[in-house]
């Protein structure tokens, strides 16, 4: 590219056919190597990970509903911790979002792992919602999948759910195997 000196590799197809005395090009197909546009993009960090979760909180912030459904990919996916509607479009995340913010709502991350993979990336665990309008707190469980789409990292799958024990009462302990022949098909 004259303009950047940039290179770009693609792939290419050109049909040609003889008309009124010369060769023209009938069909001509041109496109980047997938591998181009994955290595294109660089690696996330963990710290960038969580650092797009403040993204989405900032969005919050600004109580704007447009800001926020923005951070959602083309495709992206709000299973939301009140509402009982699956919102699976913009138009649905936006709408979610004009009646969550009037709570003024701002999350902070008390804990939570990541995953990071090949143009995409996982973070999940607990988090807990300061209600500005209200002062009441909510804990719950959240999960975000990130996807890298038109230059930026967009949330495409989050799930958030209230904590369970204070609706259903503590949690289980997880069973111990008490022999070494339970221990032995546990791990099996």
């Amino acid at each position: 590219m004259g303009a950047t000196n940039k290179k770009v590799k693609g792939r290419y197809s050109f049909v040609y056919v003889y008309e009124d005395g010369e060769w023209k090009i009938q069909h001509h197909h041109s496109s980047i190597m997938p591998e181009g546009i994955v290595s294109s993009i660089e690696p996330i960090t963990e710290d960038e990970v969580r650092g797009l979760f403040s993204l989405w909180n900032k969005a919050l912030a600004t109580k704007y509903p447009k800001k926020v459904a923005a951070r959602y990919s083309k495709e992206g996916i709000l299973l939301p911790t009140v509402s009982d509607v699956p919102r699976t479009d913009y138009a649905l995340i936006k709408d979610y979002f004009v009646g969550f913010l009037k709570k003024k709502p701002q999350g902070k991350i008390e804990s939570g792992e990541i995953t990071i993979g090949h143009n995409w990336c996982q973070d999940a665990g607990i988090y807990e919602f300061t209600m500005g309008a209200i002062g009441d707190k909510v804990k719950g469980r959240y999960s975000f999948v990130y996807v890298y789409e038109d230059g930026e990292w967009k949330i495409s799958h989050h799930h958030s759910s209230v904590i369970p024990e204070p609706i259903l009462g503590p949690a289980p302990k997880p069973a111990v195997a008490e022999t070494m022949k339970e221990k032995e098909l546990v791990e099996a």
